[in-house]
C-alpha cells in the first residue's frame, strides 16, 4: 500500500479540482455547508455489547443556483466538499478530463491565458494578480500601467501549470516562465505592447474609465502608508544580514519601493523567488535582473534554456529559497492574497530570518516545532505517539520535501500475518520485531496523519514500510527499507521516517565524507540514494546552510561513533537527594533556560526559557549535555552548567533580544545551562524488560502457558485479568488440545479489543490448517476477579499472568481464596513480577559493593516496574503467599519463572506459581453448584458450530 503522496498523483498533470470548476462556473452563488455526523461504527466483531465511538465523519451540503446536493461521509471536510462539487458537475452533465494537454495545446491556452490576464474584465476579478494591475494604474510617468512580468510568473498559478506541461524543466528553472510570458505577450501585438530587453508588459489600448472606477470602487479603504520590516541579504558573504524597512503610499506600489532599495530606476526589473515556506506564504526573494534581461525567445518550446544570468549568485538567499537569487536581495512577506484586495503584509526579522535558515535541516524542524532550539534534538528512534514530543517524524520528512521542491514522501506500507512474521523472526535473516510500549492497542482510526488501509489493518499483522523520495521530475532521489517489523502501522511508518530523517541530518553535516563513511552511514540507517540527483535537488540548496550542529549541540554520528563525551563544565547540581532518578526510557519533565554569559565580566542575555519541557530519557531528544546532566540527578534538584557556543544561527534563532545577543557575540562568551528536574515518569514495564529478554517475558510466559496446556491436555481455560486479549490471541498460534477459552476483566476498553482480534482469529475460513480451529467457544466476561461467577467453575486451566500486583494485597489475597475454593481450576498458573531483579532492570550498579550478592540483593531500594503497581514481592514473600493458598485449599504449589535462572541471583524476572488441585475419594468432578450465580457480564460470545457467515 502507497500513502502519505502517491507517484502516480504526484506526477500527474495540474488539473482543476471539481470545486475550482464549479467555482468557476458560480463563484460565490455557490455554497457550501459542512456538518459532522455519526454512522454505525463497523467494528468487524458481531455481538460485541459495547458501544464503538466511530471516527469523525463529515457530509457537505451544495447549493447552487438551481439545485442542492449532498456529498458522502468522509474523515476530512475537503473531501467531503470535492465530492459534492462532483456531483453537481455529474448532475450538470460536466466531465471531468483526465486527458492532459500537449505541448502545443498547452503553449495555445497560455496564449489565451495572457489575453484574458490583460482583458477588461480580469481587472475586476477577484484574483491577487488583479490587485497588481490596480497598483501599477497608480504608477507614475513612463512606469504607469506596466506591469512587470516577474509578477504574472509567480500570481497566476494556472499560468505556472501550463508552462511544466509546456517544459517541465520549469520546476528547476522558474526564470523560464519569463521567457514564455514575455513571448506570449509577443504573440499578442493587437493587445499589448513589451519592449525588447525589459521585463513589463503594457495593454496596448488604455482600460476604460468606467472599468477603471469599478474595479476601484472594490478596494476598502487602507492607511496613508504601510510600514513594514524586510531583511536586506547582500551578496557578499563578508557583509552582515540586517533588516530594512518598507515604507508604501498607499498611492504607491510596493515593488517599486523594493526596486528602490535595490539601486533600480526601473522597478520591473525585480525578479521574485517563488515563496519560501508555505506555498499559502507571500515570503519570497526580490532581487534585481540586468538591465538588459537575456531572454530565451527561440520557437522551440521544449527546448527553451535558461540564458545564463551574468550576474554574481547570492549564496545565503539562494541556500534559503532553494532558487538561484543573484545580486543582493530583499526578503519580505508582502503581497496581494485571494482573501482581499487590500494588500498583504508581514514583518520578517532577523530572528524569523534564522529560524527560516535553520528549518533547512530535519533536526532544525524539530527544534521548532517544539519552541527548543538550544535543548531539543530529533530522537533517534520513535518510541510510542505518547512519548514523542514534538512534529511527527512523517510531517517533518514532508516539510522537508516542501522545503526541497520535492514530491511527498511515498509511504509503501507492508502486512504481514503474525504467524509468518513469527517464522521471519526465527529465520537468520529476521526483520526485527519491535514491541509496542502500550499494554492497549487501538488499531481503529490510530493515527490522523496516516490512511490505514483495512486490507492491511488485520488484527494480528505485523507491519514494515518502505520510504521513497522523488524530485518534481519524478527522479527517484532515496529510498529506505528498514528490515523492521512493527505491531502498528502507524510505528512501520514514523519509524521509517525517522530514520530517513536521521539519515538527512548525519549526511547533511558533512557532505564531503570519504565514500567508505558515507556507505557505512547509508547501511546503518538501511538507505539507497542516488548521488548525482541528491545533490542537485538537495545538497546544492544547502551550501552555505551554516545551521548544523558542532558537538556540543548534539553534532553526534548515532550508532557509528558511539555516545558523544559529555562536554559540559562546571556542573553544579543542588537540593536534596529525594531518590526518584530517571533511567532509559523514562518520560521526565523539566525547567530551565539558556543564557549567553560572557567570560569574566559574568554578564547575562537570556536566550530561551521553557517552565515545563518533556522528553524521553535515552533516546536523544535533547542535546547530548543536557541529558548526560539530568542522568545525574534526582526530582526536585536544580543544576547549572556550562557549554562552548553552538553555531550563531542556532544561538540567533533563539535569541529573544537579537540586538543584545548580537553584542554579546562580539566578545568571548559562553552558554549557561539553568535545569530544575520537576517530574519522571517511569517507562512501562514491558519496555524496561525489552532491552534485556529475547524473546520478550511476554512471550515466554505464553510458551510457558502452552507448555503446561500440553502437558495436561487442558480442554479448557479461563484467563482472570485478561486485559485486552494478547495471553488468548497469542495461545491461537499454537496448536493445543483447548477447545473453550474465556476471559475476565474489569476494563471495557480492553474487552473491546480483545473481543476483535479473537474474533478476526477465529472466523478466518480458509485457513483449515489454523491452530485455532480446535476452539469451539470463546467468551468474555466484564467482571472482577475477586467476585464468584459459577460459569467459570472448573476449568481445566486457569492463569493470572501479571495481574495481582495491580491489586492491593489485601485483594490479591482475596482473589486467590476466590479462584481456589470457588472456580476450583484443575491447575491455576500465577506470574507476578520479582521485585529483586528490578535493580537488573534498571541498571542499578550492584558490583560497586562487595558484600555478599544476595545481601546485595535484599538491600538494594529499586522502584516498582510500573507506576500502577500496588506492589512487587520478593521470592521469599510470593512463596509464602502462595504456599499458604495451597495449604488452605488442598493444593500443591511448585515455583518457576521465566527470564533469568533459578540457580541465579536475583532469580527470575517474572516468577510463577503452579498451583494443583489435590483430587480426594470425597470429591465429584461432576457436580456444580446447585445455585447459580452470575455477577458476570457477557461482552462477546463466539460458538463454532452456531457462527454466522460474514
Amino acid at each position: 500500500m502507497e500513502t502519505g503522496g502517491s507517484l502516480v498523483q504526484a506526477i500527474r498533470k495540474p488539473t482543476l479540482t471539481p470545486k475550482a470548476i464549479i467555482h468557476q462556473k458560480f463563484g460565490s452563488k455557490a455554497s457550501y455547508t459542512v456538518e459532522e455526523v455519526e454512522e454505525p461504527t463497523q467494528n468487524g466483531c458481531p455481538g460485541l455489547a459495547i458501544l464503538q465511538k466511530g471516527p469523525c465523519l463529515y457530509r457537505c451540503s451544495l447549493e447552487l443556483p438551481d439545485f442542492t446536493v449532498v456529498s458522502g461521509s468522509f474523515k476530512k471536510k475537503k473531501d467531503a466538499e470535492q465530492s459534492a462539487a462532483q456531483i453537481a458537475l455529474e448532475k450538470l452533465g460536466i466531465n471531468l478530463s483526465s486527458d492532459n494537454p500537449t505541448a502545443e495545446e498547452a503553449w495555445r491556452e497560455l496564449i489565451a491565458r495572457v489575453k484574458y490576464i490583460f482583458s477588461n474584465e480580469f481587472l475586476s476579478a477577484l484574483h491577487p494578480l488583479s490587485s497588481h494591475f490596480k497598483a501599477a494604474l497608480r504608477r507614475v510617468g513612463d512606469l504607469n500601467a506596466s506591469v512587470p512580468a516577474s509578477v504574472i510568473a509567480i500570481c497566476d498559478g494556472k499560468l505556472n501549470n501550463l508552462c511544466k506541461i509546456i517544459n517541465p524543466t520549469v520546476e528547476s528553472h522558474p526564470l523560464l516562465v519569463l521567457s514564455y510570458i514575455m513571448r506570449a505577450a509577443a504573440g499578442l501585438p493587437e493587445l499589448v505592447v513589451s519592449a525588447e530587453g525589459q521585463l513589463s508588459i503594457w495593454r496596448k489600448d488604455p482600460y476604460p474609465p468606467n472599468v477603471i472606477e469599478s474595479s476601484i470602487s472594490q478596494q476598502s479603504d487602507v492607511a496613508e502608508s504601510i510600514t513594514t520590516t524586510a531583511i536586506y541579504i547582500p551578496c557578499s558573504p563578508e557583509k552582515a544580514v540586517e533588516p530594512v524597512i518598507l515604507n508604501i503610499s498607499s498611492t504607491g506600489y510596493y515593488l517599486d519601493v523594493i526596486g528602490q532599495i535595490l539601486g533600480l530606476s526601473d522597478a520591473n526589473m525585480v525578479l521574485i523567488s517563488r515563496t519560501i515556506g508555505k506555498a499559502s506564504s507571500e515570503t519570497r526573494f526580490y532581487f534585481a535582473a540586468p538591465k538588459s534581461y537575456p531572454l530565451d525567445m527561440s520557437s522551440d518550446l521544449l527546448n527553451a534554456k535558461v540564458v545564463p544570468f551574468g550576474g554574481p549568485l547570492n549564496a545565503k538567499a539562494s541556500s534559503l529559497c532553494g532558487q538561484d537569487i543573484y545580486g543582493d536581495s530583499i526578503l519580505a512577506s508582502i503581497g496581494y492574497t485571494w482573501k482581499g484586495q487590500d494588500i498583504f503584509h508581514e514583518d520578517v526579522t532577523l530572528q524569523s530570518y534564522y529560524r527560516m535558515l535553520i528549518s533547512k535541516i530535519p533536526s532544525g524542524v524539530y527544534k521548532l516545532s517544539r519552541e527548543a532550539i538550544l535543548a531539543a534534538e530529533l530522537p533517534l528512534t520513535f518510541t510510542t505517539k505518547t512519548n514523542w514530543k514534538g512534529s511527527f517524524p512523517r510531517e517533518i520528512l514532508s516539510s522537508f520535501c516542501r522545503q526541497y521542491r520535492l514530491l511527498e514522501p511515498v509511504f509503501c506500507v507492508s502486512s504481514i500475518p503474525l504467524k509468518a512474521s513469527s517464522e521471519l523472526s526465527r529465520s537468520n535473516n529476521k526483520p526485527e520485531v519491535s514491541e509496542s510500549a502500550e499494554q492497549e492497542r487501538e488499531y481503529a482510526n490510530e493515527n490522523e496523519s496516516v490512511d490505514v488501509d483495512p486490507k492491511l489493518a488485520v488484527l494480528g499483522s505485523s507491519f514494515t514500510c518502505e520510504v521513497k523520495i522523488y524530485s518534481k521530475c519524478q527522479d527517484l532521489i532515496l529510498e529506505c527499507a528498514p528490515n523492521v517489523l512493527y505491531k502498528k502501522q502507524n510505528d512501520a511508518v514514523q519509524s521509517a521516517s525517522l530514520k530517513v530523517l536521521s539519515w538527512l541530518n548525519a549526511y547533511l553535516k558533512d557532505t564531503y565524507m570519504s565514500l567508505e563513511k558515507e556507505k557505512q552511514l547509508a547501511n546503518v540507517f538501511d538507505i539507497k540514494f542516488y548521488r548525482q540527483i541528491f545533490f542537485k535537488e538537495v545538497v546544492k540548496c544547502l551550501s552555505v546552510c551554516n545551521c548544523q550542529h558542532n558537538e556540543t549541540l548534539g553534532g553526534k554520528e548515532p550508532e557509528l561513533n558511539g555516545v558523544v563525551e559529555n562536554d559540559a563544565s562546571y556542573i553544579n547540581i543542588e537540593g536534596t537527594d529525594s531518590g526518584l532518578c530517571p533511567s532509559n526510557g523514562s518520560l521526565l519533565c523539566v525547567c530551565y533556560s539558556v543564557s549567553l554569559v560572557t567570560k569574566g565580566e559574568l554578564q547575562k542575555e537570556l536566550l530561551e526559557s521553557i517552565e515545563e519541557f518533556e522528553f524521553e530519557m535515552g533516546t536523544g531528544a535533547v542535546i547530548p549535555c543536557l541529558e548526560a546532566v539530568v542522568s545525574q540527578m534526582s526530582v526536585g534538584q536544580s543544576a547549572c552548567f556550562y557549554t562552548e557556543l553552538p553555531p550563531e544561527d542556532l544561538v540567533l534563532a533563539a535569541a529573544k533580544d537579537l540586538a543584545n545577543a548580537l553584542a554579546f557575540l562580539t566578545s568571548p562568551c559562553c552558554l549557561e545551562y539553568s535545569i530544575i528536574l520537576l517530574q519522571v515518569t517511569e517507562p512501562p514495564e514491558d519496555r524496561m524488560e525489552q532491552a534485556l529478554f529475547n524473546p520478550p517475558l511476554s512471550k515466554q510466559r505464553v510458551e510457558y502457558a502452552v507448555q503446561h496446556i500440553k502437558e495436561f491436555c487442558a480442554t479448557s481455560l479461563v484467563d482472570f485479568g485478561c486485559g485486552s486479549g494478547s495471553l488468548l490471541e497469542s495461545l491461537l498460534e499454537y496448536p493445543t488440545s483447548l477447545e473453550t477459552i474465556a476471559g475476565v476483566d474489569i476494563s471495557q476498553k480492553s474487552l473491546s479489543r480483545a473481543a476483535k482480534v479473537l474474533h478476526s482469529k477465529l472466523v478466518m475460513k480458509s485457513d483449515f490448517d489454523a491452530p485455532c480451529r480446535s476452539i469451539k467457544s470463546a467468551i468474555l466476561f466484564d467482571g472482577s476477579i475477586t467476585d464468584f461467577d459459577s460459569r467459570l467453575c472448573g476449568f481445566d486451566l486457569a492463569t493470572c499472568l501479571e495481574v495481582i500486583e495491580h491489586m492491593e494485597e489485601e485483594q490479591a489475597s482475596l482473589f486467590g481464596d476466590i479462584v481456589l475454593s470457588s472456580f476450583r481450576p484443575r491447575i491455576l498458573i500465577v506470574s507476578t513480577p520479582n521485585y529483586e531483579y528490578n535493580v537488573v532492570l534498571q541498571k542499578s550498579n550492584l558490583t560497586s559493593h562487595e558484600d555478599d550478592p544476595e545481601e546485595k540483593i535484599q538491600s538494594q531500594s529499586c522502584k516498582f516496574r510500573n507506576h500502577d503497581h500496588k506492589f512487587e514481592w520478593t521470592r521469599e514473600q510470593f512463596q509464602h503467599w502462595a504456599s499458604e493458598l495451597a495449604v488452605r485449599h488442598k493444593y500443591r504449589v511448585e515455583f518457576s519463572g521465566v527470564g533469568g535462572a533459578v540457580d541465579l541471583e536475583p532469580g527470575f524476572a517474572s516468577q510463577i506459581a503452579v498451583f494443583r488441585r489435590v483430587f480426594l475419594p470425597e470429591d465429584d468432578d461432576s457436580l456444580k453448584d446447585e445455585n447459580s450465580v452470575c455477577q458476570y457480564k457477557v461482552i462477546w460470545e463466539w460458538n463454532r458450530s452456531t457462527q454466522l457467515e460474514y
